[in-house]
């Protein structure tokens, strides 16, 4: 048996085991996920990604293993991005707490299966057209310069969503909630709820965000391997993510930038190969970790600095000081 077949059967086992305890045993039906339950079990699936990035450094190398971190940590940080448009489409559609997770989990479980149709496609088409990467290149490259320039959430309507727009034209919709499901029989019509039309809005969503994450990580590593796990690991802790930043959206104003600059260096760096230029994966991974770690820092001093500002109660400790 090959590192590569034990590695895949090791990674099979790992996710079983892993959504078991999160899905079944940590995640009850209209159970209320508290910040705290919120952060152990993100720190439970980061936990789990960076056991598997120690499993690869042994199983193969050192080189496959940074790739692998690169492209998790490049993954987790545009899924956190992900999380803020998340939170407007539950906040558009009024979605009830207690409905949180089962439509998370549908809408994960829905951009799992579409990221592996799309990174099969992906590999088969760079495997037979490898001037595509000089193509995912440039889009890296303009997608980074334009998330840096425009601020993507500072819209929070989404009623000019194209995709929005487009169901509400193919199918009945009723603004009745139904207790969650999914469609609602009116006078012998059926409609679909709002809870359906999120779940679809969910995994649209994802599938725009897989357009800028999946090029990126063929910009990290073309190694099959590190492209499937590290994209499957980051999206299944998607749900815990949210519940952890679900009230904190403005503390992470400037992570956007931070993407946008790994997203550009990616690009470059996948454009550099035309002229030969190899940069090893050690400087990669320095500059993404810096990149996040930096815009995370900054987003939390810059929030605490204006919620310091606008607090009256801190202006009056200051006045009587």
């Amino acid at each position: 048996m090959t590192p590569e077949i034990i590695t895949y059967l090791t990674f099979g086992g790992l996710l079983i085991v892993a959504l078991v305890f999160d899905l079944g045993l940590l995640s009850k039906k209209h159970s209320h996920i508290t910040i705290r339950k919120a952060l152990w079990q993100t720190i439970f699936w980061v936990s789990l990604a960076l056991a598997f990035f120690v499993f690869v450094w042994i199983e193969f190398d050192r080189t496959i293993a940074l790739e692998y971190l690169s492209a998790y940590l490049t993954e987790w940080s545009l899924s956190i991005d992900n999380i803020f448009v998340f939170i407007l489409i539950f906040s558009f559609f009024a979605v009830k707490e207690d409905q949180y997770a089962r439509v998370l989990l549908i809408g994960i479980m829905m951009a799992i299966i579409f990221r592996i149709i799309f990174i099969t496609i992906g590999i088969v088409l760079v495997e037979r057209f490898e001037w595509l990467l000089y193509i995912f290149g440039a889009i890296l490259v303009y997608t980074g310069i334009k998330m840096f320039t425009t601020n993507e959430h500072a819209v929070a309507k989404l009623d000019d969503n194209r995709i929005y727009k487009v169901i509400k034209k193919i199918l009945p919709l009723t603004t009745v909630d139904n207790y969650g499901k999914f469609t609602h029989i009116i006078n012998g019509k059926r409609y679909f709820t709002s809870i359906f039309v999120v779940v679809l809005m969910l995994a649209s969503t994802d599938i725009i965000f897989a357009l800028d994450s999946i090029p990126a990580v063929f910009g990290i590593s073309k190694n099959r391997l590190v492209i499937y796990t590290s994209n499957i690991f980051a999206v299944l802790g998607l749900r815990s993510l949210f519940f952890l930043l679900k009230g904190a959206s403005e503390k992470f104003a400037h992570l956007q930038q931070g993407i946008a600059i790994v997203l550009v260096f990616i690009g470059l760096k996948m454009l550099a190969e035309i002229f030969h230029v190899k940069i090893p994966v050690y400087i990669s991974l320095l500059v993404i970790l810096v990149c996040i770690a930096a815009s995370i820092v900054y987003s939390i001093t810059v929030a605490n600095r204006q919620e310091k500002n606008s607090d009256p109660d801190i202006d009056k400790e200051i006045d009587l000081r």
